[in-house]
C-alpha cells in the first residue's frame, strides 16, 4: 500500500507525524493563521522533529495576522517564514491598475492574487519536498474532492484535516488551547487580505466573506485551485509583465 493510499485511512496526527519524520526541514506548513492551519502547527510541534512554517505576506494583511506571527513564535518557538511577492511585479501592477484593482473586475482580482500569492507560493515551494495545508472537504464545493495526501507539481501536498468537520476543528482548538486569530471573535471565519475579507452575517457560508463583491464563482485565489475551481494552482490569462 502506498503512502497516498494509507493517507486516507490515517488520522491527521498520524499523517503529520509521518510528514515530519519523513521530510524534516523539507516539510513545511502553509499557515494563514486560520484555525485549521494552527491545528497543523500544534500537531507538528507534538512530534518533536524539525519542520518549517511559512506564510504569504501579500503586503495587504490584517494587523492581527502579524500579531499571530509573534504568537506562534511565543507559543511554539517557531519563527514563521514570511514569503513576499516580487516587488517589481507589484509595482508594475499597481502603477498600471491602481492599488485596489481587485474591486474592478474578476480578472483584475485574479491578477492581484496571482502576483501577491500564487507566484510567491510557487517560488517558496521549490524549497520543499512536501507541504501541508488546512483544506477541508466541507468548506466549499471546490474542496469536496481534496485528498489527504496528493502528489502535485513534483512534491507531496498534504491535507491532514481533509475529512474533519467544523465541530472537530472547534473541539481540537478548545481542548488543546490552540491560539486563535483575533478576527474570529469579530465574525471572520475565513481570513485573507484585509481589503478582500469581511465578517459574515448569520446564515452565510464560511467563505462568504472572501471577495464578497463578486457574484457566484468558487471564491478561490488560485493557490489550491485554478480560478474556475478546478484542482491545481492557476492564474488569469492576462498577466502584467
Amino acid at each position: 500500500m502506498t503512502d497516498l493510499e494509507k493517507g486516507e485511512a490515517s488520522s491527521a496526527a498520524e499523517i503529520v507525524t509521518w510528514a515530519v519524520n519523513t521530510f524534516g526541514t523539507s516539510f513545511a506548513i502553509s499557515n494563514s493563521f486560520q484555525k485549521e492551519d494552527m491545528i497543523l502547527v500544534d500537531l507538528a510541534s507534538r512530534v518533536g522533529g524539525p519542520f518549517r512554517v511559512f506564510t504569504l505576506d501579500t503586503g495587504r494583511l490584517h494587523e492581527e495576522t502579524y500579531q499571530m506571527v509573534e504568537t506562534v513564535r511565543e507559543r511554539y518557538g517557531i519563527a514563521v517564514e514570511l514569503t513576499f511577492p516580487d516587488r517589481g511585479e507589484v509595482e508594475r501592477m499597481t502603477a498600471e491598475r491602481g492599488p485596489n484593482l481587485f474591486y474592478g473586475s474578476l480578472e483584475a482580482r485574479q491578477l492581484c492574487c496571482a502576483v501577491r500569492k500564487v507566484r510567491p507560493l510557487e517560488r517558496k515551494l521549490a524549497e520543499f519536498r512536501a507541504w501541508a495545508t488546512g483544506l477541508r472537504r466541507e468548506q466549499t464545493e471546490a474542496r469536496a474532492a481534496v485528498q489527504k495526501i496528493e502528489e502535485m507539481d513534483g512534491r507531496v501536498k498534504i491535507n491532514p484535516l481533509a475529512d474533519w468537520t467544523q465541530a472537530q476543528v472547534e473541539e481540537y482548538t478548545r481542548h488543546h488551547q490552540v491560539p486563535v486569530h483575533p478576527l474570529y471573535a469579530r465574525g471572520f471565519p475565513s481570513i485573507g487580505c484585509a481589503p478582500c475579507t469581511r465578517a459574515i452575517q448569520p446564515g452565510e457560508s464560511e467563505r462568504a466573506g472572501r471577495w464578497w463583491w463578486e457574484q457566484g464563482g468558487p471564491r478561490e485565489c488560485g493557490i489550491h485551485f485554478s480560478p474556475d475551481g478546478r484542482v491545481g494552482r492557476g492564474e488569469p490569462a492576462a498577466k502584467n509583465t
